[in-house]
């Protein structure tokens, strides 16, 4: 590629060079990076929207060169129902920022489903217990399905739980997702029960209402709220935190 040009990845394009696996790897080096004090606070600004909200997060990363990098999501909870539109839309930007040159324009959706399911994966790998090998999936979904591949590439699983408020949904995802896996995925009703056997619980959900309490958690299980920075700013009740 010249300078005088600028690489454009549509979602096919993006699907076809990103895998999981390296997702994972690139977003555990961001945060060891991150951690070693070698790169900035990244940015972030949210404006609302009458049905949802626009999130933009930028950050720089230095690799072979510096390089920075914005985000622009679009996000509507009522777009599936609505329109028959992703919840999450939206472009990246990539620039060179020793001198400011764009480099590449793509699609946001996959990565952001992607390198969310990852920055899960990761904390799970550190933060969960050892011994943690049953998972509730809460919210059945398209972020639900990459969570549960990406946790399954950093924890050896024996049980699967996953809750839907669709019923049909988390029978399709455990239908769908065991052969995924590699391992047999029990779609649930009672959701309180299936977290209380969990170890490892994540949600994915755009509920503008807590989902669980601290009563509903066993000690030592790891939580992933994926989900939480819903576009509606909620007061949480202090009796439920």
């Amino acid at each position: 590629m010249s300078r005088e040009q600028i690489l454009f990845l549509s979602p096919k394009d993006v699907c076809s060079l990103l895998t999981l696996e390296d997702c994972i790897a690139a977003v555990e080096t961001a945060f060891h990076v991150y951690g070693e004090g070698k790169t900035i606070t990244p940015g972030v600004l949210s404006m609302h929207a009458a049905d949802g909200a626009f999130h933009i997060k930028a950050g720089t990363l230095s690799l072979d060169r510096q390089y920075f990098a914005a985000k622009i999501n679009a996000n509507f909870p009522q777009n599936p129902a609505r329109h028959q539109l992703p919840t999450i839309q939206g472009v990246i930007v990539l620039c060179d920022a020793s001198e400011g040159m764009p480099l590449a324009i793509m699609d946001s959706r996959d990565i952001t489903a992607i390198r969310t399911a990852a920055a899960t994966a990761v904390a799970t790998k550190y933060l969960a217990r050892l011994d943690a090998n049953t998972a509730t999936i809460i919210g059945c979904g398209v972020q639900g399905r990459v969570q549960l591949a990406a946790l399954a590439l950093v924890r050896p699983l024996t049980t699967v739980y996953a809750y839907d408020a669709i019923e049909t949904q988390s029978e399709r995802f455990a239908s769908e997702l065991t052969t995924v896996v590699g391992l047999p995925i029990k779609a649930v009703v009672d959701l309180y029960s299936a977290v209380r056997e969990s170890q490892i619980c994540i949600t994915c959900t755009t509920s503008q209402k807590p989902v669980l309490t601290k009563r509903d958690v066993s000690l030592g299980t790891f939580i992933a709220a994926v989900g939480a920075d819903n576009p509606q700013k909620q007061e949480l009740d202090p009796q439920l935190a």
